[in-house]
């Protein structure tokens, strides 16, 4: 290999090496950049005039239609979280499911799932499950590893179910990484994939998952009922009618006007956004929760979130323009293009690697980092971009729940009492990462599972 080859996968490994010490993610990223680059322009191996396109792509990101989604999900997130719609859901569904053995844990499971299509941020659906949940299950005499695998498993359904923040980031990478596929094959007018494209591919592998869950459950209930007993008659409380529909009916409804609206072609994901923001503000104002301060915090909030992702986005752009000045893209596409195993060869290294990045950095990192690295070469040997995307959607949801690093282990610990052991979480979420693989495998076997519904809209 060339002197330039060697530096890009020393640059490539040098900032793995930076990312896993818990430097900054933005300027960690940008730093090492720029400093290979300076190394490269002093040993003439790289071209400056690569870095002559960053202010074009900086401007690209910031004026990018697709991304304003970002904010908008997060604001709604947020919103529906001060509003206290999960804890007056959690409570009702509990008495409607506590009289059964495993009832509980069935409520947070089904309340997760409805606070993942309305708000699609794990740590705010983990730390609330965790909150209010976790005592309740523990006074009702639960396992505390079923409760906690089950809190924690619950919690990242945002991450599959949309609306979710990582499949907007990851729709827009792969649209722009569909088109450079296309473009190097001589297809001047290419195809596109959009957000909505992959909303619509990952909604039944976030049912099915939600529906494996479920019976793991039901079958723990079933075989080993002292682990996930009925709640005692003193804990339970029947809810009426209207105290069921008033808990059901207000995120049943935003889900089916951002989700709806997206489906049926009436709005894009941004506009659908658009409508969650104000609809998560007419909740939170019918709940009278809607106060100056909250509004506020809410809005710092977002704009956090929001800063953190344009930041690592746009020093993605500068290690994408360094790494393509080393000839970086043309050695990953080498590299995957003749592993033995052809396509499916390439995707089972893909996805290895994913999955083991995911113990150690965020997925917004894998998403700005890797994904646009892999995902041009593996979408020119034929693969789907729907299938691909939700397949990294559901690989990365999985590195949420693996031990040691997994971040939603570190939310409910955060979140749990002092005295909870951090070995029952642990070893609590091991059954539903052994589900979140034979998901992954499913949608491997079956990827019509993912294409089905984006081809019927």
């Amino acid at each position: 290999m060339s002197g330039a080859a060697w530096l890009s996968i020393a640059l490539f490994f040098a900032l793995a090496l930076a990312l896993t010490a818990g430097l900054p993610v933005a300027f960690t990223l940008a730093g090492v950049s720029l400093v290979f680059a300076g190394i490269g322009i002093a040993t003439g191996t790289f071209d400056a005039v690569f870095l002559d396109a960053f202010p074009n792509r900086v401007f690209g990101i910031m004026g990018n239609e697709t991304l304003l989604a970002v904010p908008l999900f997060v604001f709604m997130g947020v919103m529906l979280e001060r509003s206290r719609i999960a804890e007056r859901l959690l409570t009702a569904m509990a008495g409607l499911f506590g009289s059964l053995r495993g009832g509980l844990a069935i409520s947070v499971m089904l309340v997760g799932a409805v606070l993942a299509a309305s708000t699609g941020i794990v740590g705010a659906t983990v730390v609330t499950m965790g909150l209010i949940a976790l005592p309740t299950m523990l006074r009702a005499g639960y396992d505390p590893r079923i409760a906690a695998g089950t809190i924690c498993s619950a919690g990242t359904l945002g991450q599959i179910i949309p609306p979710s923040v990582i499949l907007v980031l990851l729709g827009d990478v792969l649209g722009n990484a569909y088109q450079k596929a296309q473009l190097a094959q001589g297809v001047y007018a290419p195809k596109t994939v959009s957000v909505g494209d992959l909303f619509a591919g990952a909604m039944l592998p976030g049912l099915v998952l939600v529906g494996g869950y479920l019976l793991y459950l039901v079958a723990v209930a079933w075989l080993q009922p002292q682990r996930m007993p009925a709640l005692p008659a003193a804990m339970r409380q029947p809810p009426g009618l209207a105290t069921l529909a008033g808990a059901l009916l207000p995120p049943l409804l935003l889900v089916f006007a951002v989700l709806g609206s997206i489906v049926a072609g009436l709005a894009t994901p941004t506009e659908a956004a658009a409508i969650g923001a104000v609809g998560a503000l007419a909740l939170a104002a019918l709940a009278r929760q809607l106060s100056w301060q909250a509004l506020r915090e809410t809005a710092r909030k977002t704009a956090l979130v929001t800063s953190m992702v344009y930041m690592i986005l746009v020093a993605a752009a500068l290690f994408s323009l360094v790494f393509r000045g080393y000839g970086g893209d043309d050695l990953v596409h080498a590299l995957l293009t003749d592993l033995p195993g052809g396509v499916i060869g390439a995707l089972i290294i893909v996805h290895l690697v994913v999955f083991l990045l995911g113990f150690l950095i965020d997925f917004i990192e894998i998403t700005f980092i890797v994904v646009p690295l892999v995902a041009p070469p593996l979408l020119a040997l034929g693969v789907d971009p729907v299938w691909l995307g939700v397949l990294l959607a559901v690989n990365l949801q999985t590195s949420f729940l693996t031990p040691p690093f997994g971040f939603a282990l570190f939310y409910l610990r955060g979140a749990a009492p002092k005295e909870f052991p951090t070995g029952a979480i642990y070893r609590g979420v091991i059954p539903f990462i052994a589900i979140q693989l034979g998901m992954l495998l499913v949608l491997a076997l079956f990827p019509g599972l993912a294409t089905w519904l984006p081809t019927q809209m």
